[in-house]
């Protein structure tokens, strides 16, 4: 039997630590040009001090090398194109957003849109209806954790035409949070959670107790819009979104779903979507559903591609782990995968991006954009300097040649 190729390693490090004890990189975002620029975004975070620093890279050569054009004082930053201009949207507990005119080598003072607590790493975009639709997540409450079990993703909305520093440009979908939304009785058939937990802290699943469960909940959510007039979801209208979201469940493989209406007054409600039977479809299977993941619609093969973290031991018992694997068994970040599907559900795998030679060597959280026949992809990754898989020192870009052939 053959051994499986990586369809993409790494072509280019687009930003390398300089200190990778102190010094970790996050938040890779990407977009491409209809001239065929590519800019990438990506955040620093120094833990000497807890600053943390934006940047804004440029290639013009298919990402064979990237310059350095900017920072921005944000993070979680996705860029997206929007009129005939570039955006980078972001959060420093509010939420910030800078603008280009000129294809990404100067930029505008950034704007505040909203105020609060906000959340999400680098996602994706939908055009429909002449608007922009994207999805941040706000904080709704305070509890002394990780809080995944209190964020609500909340689906924004703007005109492409319009001036998206204007926070007036901008409407909002109702919030959902886990932990107001979820009946925990009804998840027994599931395994959700998957460890023991308390409402508000931390469960800890080993003596020394550096194994941690936080609540269950979501996070890092995607946009997509149905197409398929067959399909149980699909709104004839246009009007009706889907968010699939990040899992943190302890368990792998899956994901957590909710729907978005567009109402006649221009409202956005957040609900449920149901299944056939009239009972909440709220988690699915769902292929690297633990982790971070990027989805992305195709035009031309009316497919949805996604860009996740494949999970292969999940079932070791967290004291059994090795002192250099990061947290729970779940949280393996060293394979990157790409799936395709015709629907959001049924997922066909189309092969292994790049890996890390060992667990600590990650490649994950990564964002991707199409320019032509091919897939440009970034990663959060890691190499033998890292500080560890979470805590990573490189972003790098990876290619996919001619990616509508891996269809079958």
């Amino acid at each position: 039997m053959n051994k499986i190729e990586v369809l993409a390693p790494i072509k280019s490090i687009v930003h390398r630590s300089e200190n990778p004890d102190f010094v970790h990189i996050f938040s890779p975002g990407i977009c491409v040009l209809p001239s065929g620029r590519i800019i990438v975004t990506l955040d620093t975070c120094d833990r000497r001090d807890d600053s943390k620093r934006g940047y804004i890279y440029i290639s013009d050569d298919k990402g064979e090398s990237f310059r350095l054009v900017g920072e921005f004082p944000f993070f979680h930053a996705r860029p997206f194109v929007a009129g005939n201009s570039v955006y980078i949207l972001g959060h420093y507990g509010e939420l910030r957003i800078i603008r280009s005119d000129d294809e990404g080598e100067t930029w505008s003072e950034y704007s505040t849109l909203a105020d609060g607590t906000w959340h999400q790493a680098p996602g994706n975009v939908v055009y429909a209806n002449g608007n922009v639709y994207l999805i941040m997540e706000k904080t709704t409450e305070n509890i002394p954790c990780w809080p995944v079990s209190v964020l609500a993703p909340v689906l924004m909305r703007a005109k492409v035409t319009d001036d998206l520093l204007d926070p007036a440009s901008w409407t909002y979908a109702s919030e959902m949070n886990y932990k107001r939304s979820i009946e925990a009785d009804k998840c027994h058939y599931f395994g959700v959670p998957y460890y023991p937990l308390t409402v508000d802290g931390a469960t800890h699943l080993t003596e020394d107790k550096q194994r941690i469960y936080w609540p269950a909940g979501w996070l890092e959510s995607s946009v997509v819009q149905i197409t398929d007039p067959k399909h149980f979801w699909y709104d004839e209208k246009g009007h009706t979104f889907h968010i699939l979201m990040r899992t943190n469940s302890g368990g792998t493989n899956i994901a957590a779903l909710l729907k978005v209406t567009e109402n006649d007054d221009g409202t956005m409600t957040t609900s449920f979507q149901n299944a056939p039977s009239g009972e909440p479809l709220v988690f699915l299977p769902f292929p690297g559903g633990q982790m971070k993941f990027y989805i992305l619609y195709d035009d031309k093969t009316e497919l949805y591609w996604l860009l996740s973290t494949q999970s292969t031991d999940s079932m070791t018992r967290p004291e059994c782990l090795p002192e250099d694997r990061y947290d729970l068994p779940n949280n393996e970040r060293n394979r990157l995968v790409l799936h395709f599907s015709k629907n959001c559900i049924d997922w066909c795998f189309a092969g292994l991006v790049d890996k890390g030679e060992t667990t600590k060597e990650s490649r994950h959280y990564a964002s991707m954009a199409i320019s032509g026949d091919d897939l440009y992809i970034v990663s959060r990754s890691g190499d033998k300097d890292t500080q560890s898989a979470h805590n990573t020192n490189l972003i790098t870009f990876h290619e996919v040649k001619n990616f509508r052939d891996l269809v079958y």
